[in-house]
């Protein structure tokens, strides 16, 4: 495992990360989580990822007794939350970035995850109704409380970042350090061309997330839905569109061939094409069981295979026709 700056910062996180959006409280259990969390840590993962929102509070108490019960040092892992849906359907506690809100937000995350602080926390929509100035300064506040060391956005607009970096600049409050989006072989437009100014401005850090497009780039969903996937389960009803896309089939189908000309699975290959992207810091992985981690894990090897003429290869193979 290698480790990379998240952006300008000083903190170091693994290439490859693990999260838990989906699957905890949903498909795994605590002892999954466990095991999981075990194999990822081992393999030199030091960077785990959740939510709030995620499984409605249940994916961070999980994550919070996983690491409880094994006893890492806590300077040896990297933890996130992000806040915005919340928890409750009432006023100030939804869909939202206000103060209010966020004080509240953080002190509910701690005490799910049994954590004095997280490493990473994340605005994880932006919030049209809520001056960003606003948020920069309850963020600020958080980091400069000790309850979080870095804060950062997921899913926010070039200009968003930007607005939310020179107010931080502009006042000398913590700036934001990361950027959380969604980034694969079929979804590239956001990290490569919209963001690339703020790479060169601000040292824009990514943890970015869906590496595999929620299961359609390992080929399963090639001939439908599988019983047990994603997108079986209970309020992921909007995935199955995208996964059932016929181009985006079409494509995985097309890159199966350039993973096959390798010897490698085509999860595997996809993974290791977002790490060939240097303004990556981290790509985050999912998985339920432990031999699907160790298989993604596995495309650490097949990075330095990504030569020129594959990467054209994987272009091809992903160009609109």
């Amino acid at each position: 495992m290698q480790y990379r700056r998240l952006g300008r910062s000083g903190l170091k996180v693994s290439e490859l990360s693990f999260g838990s959006w989906v699957t905890y409280g949903r498909q795994m259990n605590n002892d999954a989580a466990r095991e999981c969390m075990t194999a990822a840590y081992e393999a030199g993962v030091n960077f785990f990822d959740n939510a709030e929102v995620y499984a409605r509070g249940d994916s961070e108490r999980i994550m919070g007794e996983v690491l409880k019960e094994v006893g890492w040092r806590r300077a040896s892992y990297v933890v996130s939350t992000k806040f915005f849906w919340g928890l409750h359907d009432n006023v100030n506690e939804k869909n939202t970035l206000n103060r209010k809100y966020l004080m509240q937000a953080i002190e509910g995350s701690l005490t799910r995850l049994q954590l004095e602080y997280v490493d990473l926390v994340f605005c994880h929509r932006p919030d049209p109704e809520t001056p960003i100035e606003e948020t920069v300064w309850a963020m600020h506040d958080i980091v400069r409380s000790g309850r979080a060391l870095y804060w950062g956005t997921s899913e926010w607009s070039a200009d968003e970042i930007r607005s939310a970096y020179e107010i931080a600049e502009r006042h000398h409050l913590h700036k934001p350090v990361m950027e959380q989006p969604q980034y694969h072989l079929l979804h590239r437009d956001r990290v490569e061309r919209e963001y690339a100014p703020l790479y060169a401005d601000f040292g824009l850090g990514t943890t970015t997330w869906s590496p595999l497009a929620s299961g359609l780039l390992t080929g399963k969903y090639n001939d439908g839905v599988p019983e047990g996937s994603r997108a079986t389960l209970k309020g992921m009803e909007w995935l199955r569109s995208s996964i059932l896309d016929p181009k985006g089939i079409e494509k995985a189908r097309r890159l199966k061939g350039v993973a096959d000309g390798l010897g490698v699975p085509l999860s595997q290959l996809a993974i290791a094409w977002c790490l060939k992207n240097p303004h990556v810091s981290t790509v985050i992985l999912g998985a339920s069981r432990t031999s699907q981690l160790h298989e993604n894990l596995g495309a650490l090897k097949v990075v330095p295979q990504l030569t020129a003429d594959v990467m054209a290869a994987i272009d091809r193979a992903t160009a609109d026709e």
